[in-house]
């Protein structure tokens, strides 16, 4: 299967370009609307409601005797009432009985319709950059809570999720690390998604699928399936779900239990090992099986999977890896998520070297590629919110070991936040981290301490993507605000260093001095951003990095381009377009 494409812009490659003038060059070409055109019976429902009709006699005490003959027939009068007001009673009472009796489902519902939504036990946390994607993604809606219900015979459809989203973003890198050359690179890339999952109306069975294309256009260096993945299914899995099958917690909401088959793309803990990586134009998915036991709002939930990884290609369709599985287990533990959250969890990465077909890249393996390995990773993490003091924190400790080509694995990793968020309207936040992920001590001997970040999100290390979760050590300080309800800025200054001086610097081009002597300073930078919603359909961010060399960064980069420029410039504009 071919994926073929025409690029509008190939004889713009080598140009430097702006922004506006690149939207106006692309084309949509042989885009076809599909219609979905469904029939379905609309279910009428009536609820029956009745009154009592309280009939209260009235006394008139008169002193007059000269009115006795009167209120003796008043009397007389009231008596007869009040019979007739307990024959009006009895008969409401009988058609009472006779009308719950035949509407008791809507009786019983009716309460339900009203009554405060069941409490939860999540707690979302604060953390700066760790937002994890749904399950269904954010761009997913129900047919009947979309603009679709106002079409007939669509206002009950509940059954269907549906989804269709784009992404347009802009890119001028300055001296990119990442690159061998220090040049200026201006590519547009392009990512459009749809998605469509069926729910509960062939309950327990359930199915999802979810379409991606991504493109990119004006690059000044070749592509890579990390920018390019041309008309893929990045998830594709059946399912059954059974709403109640783990019982009801005491908060009353209920623990499903889920189990899933086929291709599937998700995010776990804080994203950092586990992750579709949100910010790339191309999505880390997994074939192979996976049960979710509990939900989001319950007061535990877990996952446990076994996977082979998927190996994205540019042009043909992907495969899974059948060299490696890898395997997982991660709880959420909302017990106590008053005070804090707790998730453990332990994941397996094993590779049979002589069944390597690709590398990651998607090109041919070679013999480099083709090592056995088995990394066992087992970690915890824990936050919370301090009451009502604006405080939050976020703890996470990850440790490794196994053998990687033969020799002993031995790594460790850890992360810590805490913050405080301000009680004004514009909800500001200022929060200081420090991650750290150990590196190789020594390239001679038969151990490694490289930390293996699996299939993570660098982006919460760095804006410029210069940082991944191995051989770092990194500080932060960063602040946010939301001056009104559809905008958000944030904005921070982080400081670099190899956690070994004698290991590589992966983000930036695998630049290493195995002597030590460039030292462990890689560099500052300095980020900013604006997040903001146009209207319901169309939201925006743009962006800046400024990232400025260390001691480590200027010496060694020198030593593969004589005479480069030692700082580097990021400037991204996002643009999303959702259909619901």
């Amino acid at each position: 299967m071919l994926k073929t494409f025409h690029d509008p812009l190939d004889k713009m490659i080598s140009q430097a370009i702006n922004f506006k003038r690149v939207t106006k060059l692309i084309e949509f070409q042989d885009l076809a609307l599909v219609k979905i055109k469904m029939s379905g019976s609309k279910i009428k429902t009536s609820i029956l409601a009745s009154s009592l009709l309280v009939v209260s006699p009235c006394v008139l005490a008169q002193e007059n005797m000269q009115l006795k003959l009167q209120n003796e027939k008043s009397v007389g009068q009231e008596v007869q009432d009040i019979a007739q007001s307990k024959e009006t009673d009895k008969e409401n009472s009988a058609l009472q009985v006779k009308k719950t009796t035949k509407t008791d489902t809507s009786e019983v519902k009716t309460p339900v319709k009203v009554s405060a939504q069941t409490p939860s036990y999540y707690v979302q946390f604060r953390s700066s950059g760790l937002t994890i994607q749904t399950e269904p993604p954010r761009y997913v809606k129900q047919v009947n809570k979309t603009w679709l219900k106002d079409i007939d015979g669509w206002q009950d459809v509940n059954w269907l999720d549906i989804g269709v989203e784009a992404r347009l973003r802009y890119e001028s890198r300055e001296n990119d690390y990442r690159r061998k050359t220090d040049t200026v690179d201006e590519p547009i890339s392009l990512r459009t998604r749809l998605y469509a999952a069926v729910k509960n109306i062939f309950d327990p069975l359930r199915a999802t699928f979810e379409f991606q294309d991504s493109r990119r256009f004006n690059q000044g260096y070749p592509y890579t399936n990390l920018e390019v993945n041309k008309t893929e299914f990045i998830q594709g899995y059946g399912e059954l779900f059974f709403k109640d099958a783990l019982g009801v917690d005491d908060r009353g909401n209920d623990r499903p239990l889920s189990l899933r088959a086929g291709r599937m793309a998700f995010e776990l803990t804080d994203k950092r090992l586990v992750a579709r990586n949100e910010y790339r134009n191309t999505t880390n998915n997994f074939q192979g099986y996976r049960a979710v036991l509990g939900q989001k709002n319950s007061d535990w939930q877990g996952t446990v999977f076994a996977f082979n990884p998927v190996v994205r290609f540019m042009e043909q369709a992907d495969k899974a890896n059948e060299a490696q599985w890898f395997y997982g287990a991660m709880f959420d533990v909302r017990k106590w998520s008053d005070v804090a959250t707790f998730q453990p969890y332990y994941y397996l990465l094993q590779q049979n070297g002589s069944k390597v077909k690709y590398a990651s890249t998607g090109a041919l393996a070679t013999a480099v590629d083709k090592t056995n390995r088995e990394i066992n990773t087992g970690g915890l993490r824990a936050y919370g919110i301090v009451g009502n003091t604006g405080v939050d924190w976020d703890l996470n400790y990850v440790k490794q070991w196994g053998s990687d080509n033969g020799q002993d694995h031995d790594a460790y990793g850890y992360n810590m936040e805490s913050g405080y968020t301000f009680n004004h309207a514009w909800k500001p936040r200022v929060m200081a981290n420090l991650g750290y992920a150990s590196g190789d001590k020594n390239p001679n001997d038969n151990k490694s301490q490289r930390f293996e970040r699996l299939f993570g999100f660098a982006r919460p290390w760095s804006h410029t993507d210069y940082i991944q979760m191995e051989n770092i050590r990194a500080t932060k300080l960063r602040g946010e605000f939301n001056p009104i309800a559809t905008l958000k800025l944030d904005f921070g200054y982080s400081w670099y260093k190899l956690a070994s001086a004698t290991d590589r610097w992966a983000g930036g081009n695998n630049l290493r001095d195995i002597t030590g002597k460039s030292g462990k300073d890689i560099g500052d930078e300095f980020d900013m951003r604006a997040q903001f919603s146009v209207n319901k359909h169309l939201s925006m961010v743009v962006g800046y990095s400024y990232f400025m060399a260390g001691d480590f960064a200027k010496a060694t980069s020198q030593k593969v381009t004589l005479g480069r420029g030692e700082n580097s410039h990021l400037v991204w504009i996002d643009a999303t377009v959702v259909a619901f």
